[in-house]
């Protein structure tokens, strides 16, 4: 049976995300973190599935992006255990430590943090080449990430010519071209408007259900909360017992009269640096 460009272009992004199914993919354990005398973390215990899509929320100075940086090699607890897709990260030394962030883990950022001077595509591409990439297979990825975000057009286009909406997406496509275990997100739709805040949500459970991502997002935006498969509350340096259940994707649809038909959604073509 012949595929069509897209089916094969689905087929490499989908065979290329690494990590196994099912159990613990992230998991931590006793995470403690202070500032001088100010303790932020006390004794965080964490375990996240691959494929979740986890919130992490709570007030100002709770934490939470303190536990995404651990989480995310980018800061060192004092104390406790981080292991991401079978590695114990808090035992690597520091140049295994930006291999391993270069290699297993994505990042987007409230703010794009795109380079100015670079094209969408140099800017996906750029994790991939410090990760010792050839330029050819770097190339291919990144393009294929951005025609997976609707973004071929766009990639000889640098950000200054890019709306607020598509920086974000060329975003995520640089936090993936590494094929990342895991996309630790920071706010990632706090500077754009609602209808790319829906569009960006609705993006990241495209790629958990298409690709199988796993994504771990700190928010204060209630409605993304919500909609994440597990949200975890965290006050005061600490995870509160709140029920966690799974909850469907986020999957908005326009209202309509009553027997009006309601298409689907069209299945789009549609890292940071170490």
């Amino acid at each position: 049976m012949n595929m069509t460009n897209n089916e094969t272009m689905h087929q490499s992004l989908l065979s290329s995300a690494g990590g196994d199914e099912g159990g613990s993919f992230i998991h931590l354990s006793g995470i403690t973190k202070s500032f001088g005398s100010l303790q932020v973390l006390k004794g965080i215990d964490l375990d996240i599935a691959k494929g979740e899509v986890v919130s992490i929320v709570g007030p100002s100075g709770a934490g939470k992006t303190t536990l995404l940086q651990i989480m995310g090699t980018l800061d060192r607890a004092d104390s406790g255990s981080v292991v991401i897709n079978g590695t114990d990260v808090s035992r690597l030394g520091q140049k295994a430590l930006a291999r391993f962030r270069n290699r297993q883990i994505g990042f987007v950022f409230q703010f794009h943090q795109l380079l100015p001077e670079f094209t969408a595509l140099e800017n996906v591409m750029i994790p991939a080449l410090i990760g010792g990439t050839n330029r050819r297979d770097a190339r291919q990825r990144a393009e294929e990430l951005l025609a997976f975000m609707g973004l071929s057009e766009r990639a000889t286009h640098k950000p200054a010519e890019l709306s607020g909406g598509e920086k974000q997406r060329v975003a995520v496509a640089r936090a993936l071209v590494n094929q990342p275990a895991v996309v630790m997100a920071d706010e990632p739709s706090g500077s754009l408007d609602s209808a790319n805040k829906d569009e960006l949500h609705r993006l990241f459970f495209d790629l958990r259900d298409q690709m199988g991502q796993t994504f771990v997002i700190v928010t204060h935006d209630e409605e993304l909360a919500r909609t994440t498969d597990r949200t975890i509350h965290l006050k005061d340096g600490r995870i509160l017992p709140f029920d966690n259940s799974p909850v469907k994707p986020f999957i908005p649809t326009p209202p309509c009269e009553e027997g009006e038909h309601i298409p689907t959604m069209p299945q789009r073509p549609d890292t940071f640096l170490a």
